[in-house]
């Protein structure tokens, strides 16, 4: 086959194939979950590539990985040597794709583990196909936001849930000097004031602390909406409430996509319907979906698990 004509390209790319412009090469794209693969895996992607392709393999800018080169008749081969290594073909088209994620539960900063979600989500909707268009998340572990959460259609962020203790407090300065945020803390009189309206929620304060005054009780998540790349680029923007709960997340991303899938027109960017619709309709709705999920939610109604504003 050398004509784009005797392909079914859209079938085709919705399983992972993506045509090249060299007559009978693609490109396979790769299921790979916050960018994550075993040494084993890579193994077999090198043999794979140098036995069905021209030898290389291409990290894409989502953590992705492709195989180029690789001629039509020969993608059923590829994908059978894939299986063996428990790797698949990636979703491409209208629909949730990869999840990507950084190494917060290795990271000094880290405080969520981004990975452990990732595999999670992944597993509630990836390749989700009943979307107006393509949906990415991305998911990274602190403010640091090394994984750009403001880019994706849906970005996470972990935040510290974060305790004082003025009785072992000092009043030395090391969390004022470590503190990424203009005036979130500082002495007056020798004694430490906190604006929590200022705060990151990075936890700096707690890593600078000599005494242990700065404790990190938990973790909660801030969601971003509506973020994408391309030819027309914008930012996401931050929902007006933080997220109690691992569980909680979970909820709302489905949430999210049912509101996008009844309200986003055919061919429209989630981005592109909230700055249709308004950022204040999605808020309403996931503020009515996350009460409702958690007064169903097994005898979950401790203090823990509430909808907060965003400080």
């Amino acid at each position: 086959m050398d004509s784009t004509e005797v392909y079914n390209l859209p079938a085709l790319k919705a399983m992972g194939l993506m045509k090249q412009k060299q007559a009978d090469l693609f490109s396979i794209r790769l299921r790979v979950v916050g960018g994550h693969l075993t040494s084993a895996q890579l193994r077999v992607l090198a043999d794979l590539a140098e036995q069905y392709a021209h030898g290389h393999i291409h990290l894409t800018t989502r953590q992705g990985v492709e195989i180029p080169n690789v001629r039509f008749r020969d993608w059923a081969k590829v994908q059978t040597g894939l299986a063996r290594a428990d790797l698949e073909f990636g979703a491409c088209g209208t629909r949730v794709r990869t999840i990507t994620a950084c190494q917060g539960g290795l990271c000094l900063h880290g405080l969520i583990d981004p990975q452990s979600l990732a595999r999670r989500l992944d597993a509630q909707v990836y390749g989700r196909a009943d979307l107006p268009h393509k949906f990415k998340i991305g998911i990274t572990g602190c403010p640091n936001g090394c994984i750009k959460p403001q880019e994706n259609d849906l970005g996470v962020m972990g935040l510290a849930r974060l305790h004082f203790d003025a009785a072992r407090c000092t009043a030395c300065g090391l969390c004022v000097q470590a503190c990424p945020a203009p005036g979130a803390l500082r002495l007056e009189e020798g004694v430490l004031l906190h604006d929590p309206a200022r705060c990151l929620r990075c936890a700096a304060c707690v890593a600078a602390c000599p005494r242990g005054a700065w404790r990190q009780v938990g973790s909660e998540y801030a969601v971003f909406v509506g973020g994408k790349m391309g030819k027309r680029p914008q930012f996401g923007e931050r929902l007006p409430f933080v997220v109690p709960t691992e569980e909680s997340l979970v909820a709302l991303v489905e949430a999210t996509l049912e509101w996008y899938t009844t309200r986003g027109e055919r061919g429209e960017r989630f981005g592109d319907t909230l700055s249709r619709l308004g950022l204040t309709a999605l808020s309403d709705y996931l503020r009515a979906a996350l009460a409702e999920y958690l007064e169903s939610a097994a005898g979950e109604v401790a203090p823990a698990a509430r909808v907060e504003r965003a400080t």
